[in-house]
């Protein structure tokens, strides 16, 4: 190591990669990064409402994780990248997309099959075979 540099400037990883970029300084009245606490939720909803989506339930979770993405989405934004949980969003949001999907597959379906008990029943009053 050469006189007058400092530790960080020639160090690399491992060997044959590119050398490891300084970090800029932070100001010091800048706030800690925090998880935003509407991503857990987000993910707890979502995950809910992808459970229960095939009985017509997940809507309700579903719908509510994706506004409240939208919401911390707005507020990570804002924030300046001092709030984080972009990952349980995206996964919450992944989720709740799923619970929607679910509970209108089985919405089809339960038409679907309405539809066919209802075109395999008689139309008006079935009498007996002895009955004029």
């Amino acid at each position: 190591m050469a006189r007058g540099r400092g530790m960080m400037v020639g160090m690399t990883t491992a060997p044959g990669q590119v050398p490891v970029a300084p970090q800029p300084l932070r100001h010091p009245l800048d706030p800690d990064p925090a998880r935003a606490t509407k991503a857990r939720a987000v993910f707890a909803l979502g995950l809910i409402g992808a459970l229960t989506g095939l009985f017509l339930g997940g809507v309700v979770p579903a719908t509510v994780a994706l506004q409240l993405a939208r919401q911390a989405r707005r507020e990570a934004y804002a924030s300046g990248g001092f709030l984080t949980g972009a990952a349980w969003l995206r996964r919450g949001e992944q989720l709740a997309w799923t619970g929607l999907v679910l509970a209108a597959v089985s919405l089809v379906v339960a038409v679907v099959v309405g539809v066919v008990r209802l075109a395999d029943a008689p139309f008006g009053q079935d009498f007996a075979p002895n009955v004029d």
